[in-house]
Parts: C-alpha cells; sequence; structure tokens
C-alpha cells in the first residue's frame, strides 16, 4: 500500500512539473508607457475639423489620406505671419502631385490670434490671398492640446513651440520631418524633405 501511495505522489508531481514548464510563470512583457502612447501611423490624421469659420466638418483622413501634409499652427499677428505667403505658393504649386498645407489658427502663443474665426479667415484671404485649407482654431500645446495636436507631438516628440511650427505627414501617415517657426516653408531642407516624400509610394 505504501509503494502505490508512493508511486501516485510521484505521478502527480510529474504531472505538475509538466504543467508548470508548458505555462509562462511571468506575463509576456509590456511596451513602454511611452511606445504605447505613441498613436499608429493610421490613427495620427484620424480627427474632424470644421473648416475656419465653417459649420461641417471634415474627416482629415477620408479627405487627405495618401498625401503629403503639411500642418501648422498658424496666427495673424506674429513675427513669422508673412510665411503664409510661401505656404500659400507651395499648396498651390504641389497641390497637383497630392500634396496640402493645412493650417490650424491657434493663441496659445501670446494670445497673437484673432479671437474670432470671421476674422481670422478674412484677414488670411484678404491679406495673404490664402486658400489652401484652413481648420477652425485650436489649442496645440498643453493639456488644451486637441487630440491631433497631441498626436502629432507624440509621433515626433516635438510639440509646437512658437507659431508656425510645422509637421511634414508622408503619404504613409507618419510624421516625416519637423521644422520650426524660424525655417520658412520654401528653405531648401523642407524643400527636399517635400519632395522625398511626394517619391514615396502611396501605402
Amino acid at each position: 500500500m505504501l509503494v502505490a501511495f508512493g508511486a501516485i505522489a510521484v505521478l502527480a508531481f510529474v504531472a505538475a512539473s509538466v504543467a508548470g514548464a508548458a505555462s509562462p510563470r511571468d506575463p509576456a512583457p509590456k511596451a513602454p508607457a511611452e511606445a504605447q502612447a505613441r498613436p499608429a501611423a493610421s490613427d495620427l490624421i484620424d480627427h474632424r475639423f470644421r473648416p475656419l469659420a465653417g459649420k461641417t466638418e471634415v474627416h482629415l483622413g477620408k479627405t487627405y489620406g495618401g498625401k503629403v501634409l503639411l500642418v501648422v499652427n498658424t496666427a495673424s499677428k506674429c513675427g513669422f505671419t508673412p510665411q503664409f505667403d510661401a505656404l500659400e505658393s507651395l499648396h498651390a504649386r504641389l497641390a497637383p502631385r497630392g500634396f496640402a498645407v493645412l493650417g490650424f489658427p491657434s493663441g496659445d502663443f501670446a494670445g497673437q490670434e484673432f479671437a474670432g474665426e470671421e476674422e481670422i479667415r478674412e484677414f488670411c484671404r484678404l491679406t495673404y490671398g490664402v486658400k489652401f485649407p484652413m481648420f477652425q482654431k485650436v489649442s496645440v500645446v498643453g493639456d488644451a492640446a486637441v487630440p491631433f495636436y497631441r498626436g502629432l507631438a507624440a509621433a515626433s516628440g516635438q510639440p509646437p513651440k512658437w507659431n508656425f511650427h510645422k509637421y511634414l505627414i508622408g503619404r504613409d501617415g507618419k510624421v516625416a520631418a519637423v521644422f520650426g517657426s524660424r525655417t520658412a516653408p520654401d528653405a531648401p531642407e523642407v524643400l527636399a524633405a517635400i519632395e522625398r516624400a511626394l517619391a514615396a509610394p502611396a501605402p
């Protein structure tokens, strides 16, 4: 009887050991929190905005997916406001190749934007002849930043530091380059980055 009991105990021990070997003792390692927070490329432009002083929202992904985009936070009363000229020229010249400038007015930096969207729209049209897409006034930094700009900051590691900060988004929906306010939209490095993005195949 003792022999039989011992044999049963040995078999139970072996079965438990095999089961333990088949199942991992620790859960699979998780990606770092920063990587988990980083938005997927396909989600980066999955946002809706009203056109400036408009009512019907535009879905960025459906409207501009597969295009090369230069996203700029604009302001009407900034020392960099004359960049509107180069932005409009870029948009007009390269739009036929699948390029677009997207402007997002913001008063986050020194309150250098008009309060009303009608006033912003009239200023952009009458002063600089802006025809590229301009969207509703938004916050682009801090806790009040809209999800689109939080995603851009997370994907690039660079939130806007001032007005006319520029994010270049490739056809694949990923941030291809970032340029600060002092870099003109038609600077050689910006033009070169846009050409590389335009040359890339659509996903």
